[in-house]
């Protein structure tokens, strides 16, 4: 497949039309269900429906549309960095991050990185851990923050806290009617609301890995896309879900209990190449020192354990 295709496609999907896809991308209509055809025979799957009116995604068609965007933005992103570079010499840092560390020191980081170092054009990219490390070693990204420990010997991960984690459940259930910390065992029976859906492995598995750990047996497990969603299918009633202890700030109502038990912790990781001691590699760790100095409400022991990152 190629960027053509990507292009192609995303517009047959956005209008859910060919004959509008073909307009706005100034093509004939023939050559472009060819090549969206194409593709669907090198992936193996049918990616629409095409005999209903207007268009629709199958499953597999609303999954590689949501990628698509992804690449397609990634590529205009380095377009225009490259372009940056090339005709103001900026320099640029590209930071991967997991969505829940937004509610942590990401935001301060970032803001202490545009005053300390103005000249660079930085870059914030939301992925999951595991994308995180190809995309450290193909240079998509210099620095990410992860939740998952790794095994890639070109990769370096400092573990900078261990955050708490605490368990969502509905208002006005019996789970609910307490504020003091609950056990793992106790969400036997429960339906239980754990995310991303994928990439795999992730978030997902740790507190999957947690459940069986601890012997709880959930009556069902349901699996979304995103923590947005995962709280709002709480507040919903849907089940419980467990995210990081920074991550209550999101919704107010839903009622909080910190899970207890042994490994009820998730890791938030800082992951840089190898051998990579640039300048601004450096800076985010003295800034990141510098914001432990300052022991901000996100990193009391109310939400972590009593961690700190060892640069040396």
């Amino acid at each position: 497949m190629d960027l053509r295709q990507l292009r192609y496609f995303t517009a047959v999907a956005r209008e859910r039309s060919f004959t509008r896809a073909a307009q706005l991308l100034n093509i004939a209509q023939p050559p472009l269900s060819r090549q969206i055809q194409s593709l669907e025979e090198e992936l193996g799957v049918a990616l629409l429906i095409r005999n209903s009116r207007p268009v629709r995604l199958t499953e597999a068609g609303r999954l590689f549309y949501e990628q698509s965007l992804q690449v397609l933005g990634r590529v205009e992103q380095m377009r225009a960095a490259t372009r940056r570079v090339g005709l103001n010499q900026n320099s640029v840092l590209s930071i991967g991050f997991v969505a829940s560390t937004l509610y942590g020191g990401l935001p301060s980081l970032v803001r202490k990185l545009r005053q300390r170092a103005p000249e660079t054009e930085i870059q914030v990219l939301e992925m999951a851990s595991v994308q995180q490390i190809p995309a450290l070693k193909e240079g998509r990204i210099d620095i990410g923050f992860g939740r998952m420990h790794h095994a890639d010997a070109s990769v370096v991960g400092i573990v900078l806290r261990e955050e708490r984690l605490v368990v969502a459940i509905p208002k006005g259930t019996p789970l609910a009617q307490e504020h003091g910390p609950l056990p793992v065992g106790a969400l036997t029976g429960e339906r239980v609301i754990v995310y991303p859906k994928e990439p795999r492995p992730g978030y997902a598995d740790h507190v999957l890995n947690l459940l069986h750990g601890h012997g709880a047996r959930p009556a069902e497990v349901q699996e979304v896309r995103e923590l947005q969603t995962a709280l709002g299918l709480v507040a919903a009633e849907a089940g419980l879900c467990i995210i990081p202890s920074s991550a209550q700030q999101m919704r107010s109502d839903v009622h909080y209990r910190l899970l207890e038990g042994e490994r009820t912790n998730s890791p938030v990781i800082l992951y840089h190449r190898v051998g990579d001691n640039s300048v601004q590699i450096n800076l985010v760790k003295d800034l990141i020192q510098e914001m432990y100095a300052e022991n901000p409400p996100w990193l009391s022991g109310e939400h972590n354990l009593a961690t700190r990152p060892s640069f040396t």
